[in-house]
């Protein structure tokens, strides 16, 4: 039975506020506001304002240090050997390169994020394209073909009336603008529905960890934060252990509370006003005098193998090196060392690659498609560019690169993107080789044949005549 355009948004909207506290669950985990976990509530009642929760960010750190290697450099049509001058000009035109980031971002942390194109009044030719956050949007699929088949963007405005609910409704063929007045949604009247006649929704999802029975992804953050959890308490508990166990506490026996006044002789509790850094034990009527006495400082090293331990659990999960947990050790990795370390953590990348790229691909599609351009089996074969994800050193790769354009397997553009050079600039390189080439055409045309081979050493460098022996 086929949906009304309002029954459509109604059905987005409740399946999105059913994935919305999971998603920001994840979210305040990247960001660091997670709740503490383990703790009794009887001890946070004690702690009051005075200890506040220690947050180790590792799930920031696993999520920045795969997306840190997902780097967008190109796009480029099956059958072209350099990369597309004009997607590329619309890819920065809508500032993708950094919105790109974000979107890779919020895929790791809440398992999707989405990118909407659309038509730019002002410029035919360069189509708006725009990152979303899946708090705002919701995508549905198709579950024979895996397409969107509809999907929903909200957002809240302030007005003088208060805060107003808007959506955007994304169909094949149609985009409506709705409003929520009165509890009910209406079709808002200052936006003129989009009649594109696509075929398709212009939305398209970038998931990560995608599965046949979860197309809508899974976050990467999931096996990390109960092991999250565990590091902030431990360090949570180290604190609390250093404000009270970690100094020396004294004793004193012989002494009530009835002997703690302050300034204006009211009674005061001890263990409250020096936060239990002093036991005060009043003697037997038959005892007398005053014993003062101090108990041993904690040793606060079993939080740090704790600590250590959990680190070491974290980078197992995540693909990260040891060392970016803070695992050192005197002597300093070799760069092979280094490289065999990062090896999981590229290879995720690399994955994360494909995954990502496909999506990046549909969306230069849309473009093509809301351009009006003539789609053909090129724009199928789009291919996304990605920088190398690996670390090796400068000298490693230009040496490779060197000896794969020598030995004639790759031609010189190839290697000058191998080597890691933007589209820009190997543009001007290709300028400026046509340039030496032309003067050097124009040289043997003039009759200068050493031209074919070469620039002429300079005078002083050319080895001397011998001179004639006697």
């Amino acid at each position: 039975m086929a949906r009304t355009e309002k029954q459509w948004l109604m059905h987005l909207i409740k399946c999105h506020d059913r994935e919305l506290p999971e998603l920001k669950k994840w979210d305040a985990y990247y960001e660091g506001r997670q709740p503490l976990s383990y703790m009794a509530p009887e001890l946070i009642q004690e702690l009051d304002e005075r200890v506040r929760q220690v947050v180790v960010e590792w799930p920031r750190l696993v999520v920045d240090s795969l997306e840190e290697r997902l780097d967008v450099e190109g796009f480029r049509f099956g059958r072209q050997a350099e990369a597309d001058v004009e997607l590329w000009r619309i890819w920065q035109a809508n500032d993708l390169d950094e919105q790109s980031q974000q979107a890779h971002v919020d895929a790791l942390v809440m398992g999707r994020s989405y990118v909407i194109v659309g038509t730019n009044e002002d410029d035919k030719a360069t189509p708006i394209v725009t990152v979303e956050s899946p708090l705002e949007v919701f995508a549905e699929h198709d579950p024979r073909t895996r397409q969107v088949t509809a999907a929903v963007k909200r957002w809240t405005e302030e007005d003088e009336d208060g805060k107003v609910e808007h959506a955007t409704l994304y169909l094949p063929d149609v985009t409506v603008w709705w409003v929520k007045r009165d509890n009910d949604w209406a079709e808002d009247s200052e936006h003129e529905r989009d009649t594109h006649d696509l075929g398709e929704v212009p939305v398209v999802p970038i998931v990560n960890r995608a599965r046949t029975k979860c197309p809508l992804g899974v976050s990467e953050l999931k096996p990390i934060v109960p092991i999250s959890d565990a590091a902030c308490k431990m360090a949570t508990d180290m604190m609390v252990s250093g404000e009270f166990h970690a100094v020396p506490r004294r004793y004193a026996i012989g002494v009530g509370e009835e002997d703690f006044e302050d300034e204006q002789g009211r009674k005061i509790s001890a263990l409250k006003r020096i936060i239990g850094r002093i036991w005060a034990i009043p003697k037997h009527k038959t005892d007398d005098g005053v014993e003062v006495g101090q108990f041993p400082e904690a040793n606060l090293s079993n939080f740090h193998e704790t600590l250590k331990l959990l680190a070491m659990m974290v980078a197992s999960l995540g693909g990260l090196p040891s060392r970016f947990l803070g695992h050192a050790t005197d002597n300093p990795a070799s760069a092979d060392a280094i490289r065999s370390d990062e090896s999981r953590l590229i290879k995720r990348a690399e994955r994360k690659h494909r995954g990502f790229g496909g999506s990046w691909e549909r969306v230069q599609r849309l473009v093509l498609a809301v351009r009006g351009d003539e789609s053909d089996d090129d724009a199928k074969s789009l291919e996304t560019l990605w920088r190398d994800a690996s670390t090796p050193t400068i000298a490693q790769k230009a040496d490779a690169a060197v000896k794969l354009y020598t030995a004639k397997i790759v031609p010189l553009r190839q290697t000058r993107e191998d080597l890691g050079y933007t589209q820009v600039q190997i543009e001007r390189m290709e300028e400026e080789d046509e340039k030496a080439a032309e003067n050097a055409f124009q040289r043997v045309m003039a009759g200068d044949l050493a031209a074919l081979t070469g620039p002429k050493p300079p005078q002083e460098q050319q080895e001397p005549e011998p001179e004639p022996v006697a």
